[in-house]
């Protein structure tokens, strides 16, 4: 049965979360890593309300992070991930992109750079000749529009050709991962 593993902006908060403790060589406090979430996200796609709707405590509630006691045993606590994280962080890194250009899917693709190192070897590269198969799908859907329009006036082929170089170009770098 097919099941479409495309990130919800919900998934992506919680990759972030995730990823980012994952990278901490140390737990990080719930108001810190609220802030690099947000801060992530918010530079990625710019302020968004379909960004801000997900608590970083139901990760606490899902048993996907721990929580430690602060200094003294008193005030905030700090996060760390759990086994059950970790699993979690893996699976949404291996979620879909449907395509490179929307708000969303630059996200995800951005998540992806900056977590795919912590993917084993096999996964890393399946997750790079994914990006690849959509960066393709999405440069000829492109290049048909180019054929169809190229008698056309104004800036649109202009705006055609810059989208079929940026695709070409991401493609490449692409292939320089592998």
């Amino acid at each position: 049965m097919y099941t479409d593993r495309t990130l919800l902006p919900k998934e992506c908060l919680r990759l972030c979360a995730l990823g980012t403790l994952a990278l901490s060589d140390k737990p990080i406090s719930y108001a810190d890593l609220a802030n690099l979430v947000r801060h992530f996200t918010a530079h990625i796609m710019g302020p968004s309300l379909d960004m801000m709707g997900s608590s970083l405590q139901l990760l606490k509630l899902e048993g996907l992070v721990r929580e430690t006691c602060g200094a003294g045993g008193k005030g905030e606590g700090e996060l760390s991930l759990t086994d059950a994280g970790r699993k979690k962080f893996d699976e949404l890194m291996q979620g879909t992109l449907r395509d490179t250009s929307g708000e969303l899917s630059r996200l995800v693709m951005a998540l992806k750079m900056r977590f795919l190192h912590l993917l084993d070897a096999e996964t890393r590269r399946d997750q790079i000749e994914i990006l690849q198969d959509v960066c393709e799908l999405e440069l000829d859907r492109m290049l048909v529009l180019r054929e169809q329009h190229e008698n056309d006036v104004g800036a649109f082929v202009g705006w055609i050709d810059m989208e079929v170089s940026r695709l070409r170009q991401k493609h490449a770098w692409l292939t320089s991962l592998l």
